[in-house]
């Protein structure tokens, strides 16, 4: 019935963040239908956005459509076309059409005093993709990076649906700092983070220590950091790790105390690297960090 249907309609495209043809478009297709995921919406349609150089070899692109066709299909929806555009960079992602009742339809403005802080996958896809484009990471953890950005949300939201989750957003381009932000001011709370409970993907933290950071988080940095209470100063390469953009991370979610057992490990069944990161207080839309002094 019409009145149990409401469509998400979405898109999303960005540069090539890996090497591989294939894993980039699987990780841009992935990160498109996360809007979806994070309304606990379903995807049911997606149409191909390319940006293309007319001298780069047609074959790459080709792969990269298969990539993305390969997730949209694992999502249970199809490619119903797409539009493509000469430029001097490659770019692809989709425009995504998604459904949901209105009744279950899960909003950022939800998030309660009390609550647990979930995220469903580890962090850092940002340090590391910028550690593979100065050749310095190493296979293993650039394949751990591309299976953690390939990896679909369908199953985090399904769960946050049956837990049901007081509010949730997925973590991308502007980070855990800035997607966190814009849920507490929306809930009219502040989060409580810690940092000492936060999962990294394999090599984030060593690259961090570095300085290895996309141009991304500076600017995070700068804008957001104004509302954002360190309890505990936290040394540079941390700070950098929460402000660091990520590529189809993981959703945020915020479970009411008494479900957030079960949903973390609910999700850690299905092989989600789930982790809870702080709790929901008091508040007027601000984060606070704590952590172990170094």
């Amino acid at each position: 019935m019409a009145e149990q249907r409401a469509i998400i309609s979405t898109a999303d495209f960005f540069p090539p963040v890996v090497d591989d043809p294939y894993d980039f478009g699987a990780i841009a297709a992935a990160n498109a239908l996360s809007d979806v995921y994070a309304m606990g919406g379903r995807p049911i349609m997606a149409i191909n956005l390319v940006a293309w150089p007319d001298d780069l070899d047609k074959a790459i692109l080709a792969e990269i459509l298969r990539g993305g066709a390969d997730k949209v299909k694992e999502a249970g929806a199809v490619i119903a076309g797409g539009h493509s555009i000469s430029d001097a960079e490659p770019k692809y992602g989709l425009s995504v059409t998604g459904e949901v009742n209105p009744a279950q339809i899960v909003q950022k403005s939800g998030a309660r005093p009390g609550d647990q802080l979930i995220l469903s996958k580890s962090l850092g896809t940002g340090v590391i993709t910028t550690a593979l484009k100065r050749g310095l990471a190493e296979p293993a953890q650039v394949d751990a990076a591309v299976q953690s950005m390939a990896r679909l949300s369908a199953a985090t939201a399904s769960l946050a649906q049956s837990h049901q989750v007081s509010a949730m957003t997925d973590i991308t381009g502007f980070g855990l700092i800035g997607h966190g932000l814009e849920m507490a001011r929306l809930s009219g709370v502040d989060f409580a983070l810690d940092f000492d409970q936060m999962r990294f993907l394999p090599g984030a933290e060593r690259f961090a220590r570095q300085g290895v950071f996309p141009g991304g988080m500076e600017r995070n940095l700068e804008y957001f950091a104004q509302w954002v209470d360190e309890k505990t100063p936290l040394p540079d390469f941390a700070r950098g790790l929460l402000y660091d953009p990520q590529t189809s991370g993981g959703l945020l979610m915020a479970v009411a105390s008494a479900r957030a057992g079960d949903l973390l490990a609910a999700l850690q069944s299905k092989g989600e690297a789930a982790f809870i990161l702080g709790t929901v207080i008091d508040g007027s839309g601000r984060i606070v960090l704590q952590a172990r002094a170094e």
